[in-house]
């Protein structure tokens, strides 16, 4: 890989221009992020949704059971599918026997009763409010034939948003040995279905539930803490499991997701959690620096039709720091080799790094942002010439 000799400008031009749009002193106290609260749960994280930047942990990789956490995947490949356009929320859904109710004692349910015809609208509720395992039975049957079959989605699904330390054996979450997940892939889930099912996601906020008669509240607490702007996502619990919260919370344009896995009761996974995006948001800070399509540099390229080229990012990136800290962003990049036409639009060409005080602290792929075809005979033969003098040939 090599620098250009524009970086150094263009090193110093964005470090000013981040400077000045978010620094408020030049003469701030000394950043201090005290460590993580104490959390009481087996496992835990807290990570930005907008950066993936993990700002506190324990055991986060290490596997356990997720117990109803489980129907958060089951969810996502219900929003796929009505993205998709596969089913559709008026779709009537006939309740079979493995889906009765009844089949479910002493775990949650919503109480569908066999024979019956229930709106896809509907049961994607019971799942989401009231944690129906019933409804989850009957959602997969009527999505993929079985719920062995929608499972096979399921972690198919998971491989594909890089949970790669979690399998699932049923669409409900009570416990299975082949049942397994860690705290970090549940916040890679719970990132997944803001990002790419925000119809779905929007559900979770939703405080209760009626059907048939009976009324169900959610069982996340936090909905109902007016001190943090909760808007999901969804508990668990089994014997087995423990109590378990992955919630998410907004403040200002900043979004946390935290998890918390193996509590001792419903109370501690919610304070427990309460914790985290306290600290999160106290102490940390995500920016953005750069948007998509925005042009970074316009760089030389050699046997063009034109000389330069204009250097980007194809999406928005954020970088998540100690709060106090965004005063001191730098941005700097670096080429993989000189660029020669033709070059296509989203070629990728180099990295774009972020750095604080010289240390990286955050990377996006460098891309070109245009066409460049070759350049004439003529124009060509002479970059050849002028690069066969610097000795780049």
């Amino acid at each position: 890989m090599i620098k250009s000799n524009k970086l150094v400008k263009s090193i110093f031009a964005t470090s000013v221009a981040l400077s000045a749009t978010i620094a408020t002193s030049s003469f701030a106290a000394p950043i201090v992020v005290p460590d993580a609260p104490q959390i009481a749960a087996k496992g835990f994280v807290l990570m930005d949704y907008h950066s993936g930047k993990v700002l506190a942990e324990k055991e986060m990789n290490t596997q356990l059971s997720p117990a109803s956490l489980t129907k958060m995947m089951t969810s996502y490949v219900i929003g796929q599918e009505l993205e998709r356009g596969n089913i559709n929320l008026n779709d009537d859904v006939v309740i079979s026997e493995n889906a009765w109710a009844k089949n479910f004692p002493d775990s949650s349910k919503m109480f569908v009763e066999v024979g019956t015809t229930v709106k896809v609208e509907e049961l994607n509720r019971g799942i989401i409010v009231q944690s129906g395992n019933d409804a989850c039975v009957a959602m997969a049957e009527h999505i993929a034939g079985s719920e062995d079959a929608f499972v096979d989605l399921m972690n198919a699904w998971a491989s594909s948003i890089g949970m790669k330390d979690t399998h699932f054996a049923n669409v409900h979450g009570l416990d299975n040995p082949n049942l397994y997940s860690t705290p970090y892939d549940m916040a890679l889930l719970g990132q997944a279905l803001i990002r790419d099912v925000p119809d779905e996601y929007r559900i979770y906020s939703q405080k209760k539930f009626t059907y048939n008669g009976i009324t169900q509240y959610n069982r996340n607490g936090l909905l109902w803490d007016k001190s943090m702007n909760v808007d999901g996502i969804k508990t668990g619990h089994t014997s087995n499991a423990g109590y378990s919260l992955v919630s998410s919370a907004t403040e200002g344009k900043m979004r946390l997701v935290a998890v918390v896995m193996g509590t001792k009761n419903a109370n501690a996974r919610k304070t427990e959690s309460k914790k985290l995006l306290s600290y999160g948001f106290r102490f940390f800070e995500t920016v953005a620096p750069h948007t998509a399509g925005e042009t970074f540099v316009e760089e030389k390229i050699w046997m063009g039709s034109k000389d330069t080229v204009a250097l980007g990012v194809d999406e928005d990136t954020f970088v998540t720091l100690p709060r106090g800290q965004a005063k001191n962003l730098k941005a700097s990049f670096v080429l993989e080799k000189e660029l020669e036409a033709p070059i296509s639009k989203g070629d990728v060409v180099g990295k774009l790094f972020y750095q604080v005080d010289g240390e990286d602290v955050a990377e996006y792929p460098l891309l070109a942002l245009e066409d460049v075809d070759q350049g004439s005979l003529f124009s060509r033969l002479w970059d050849y010439l002028v690069l066969l003098f610097k000795g780049l040939f």
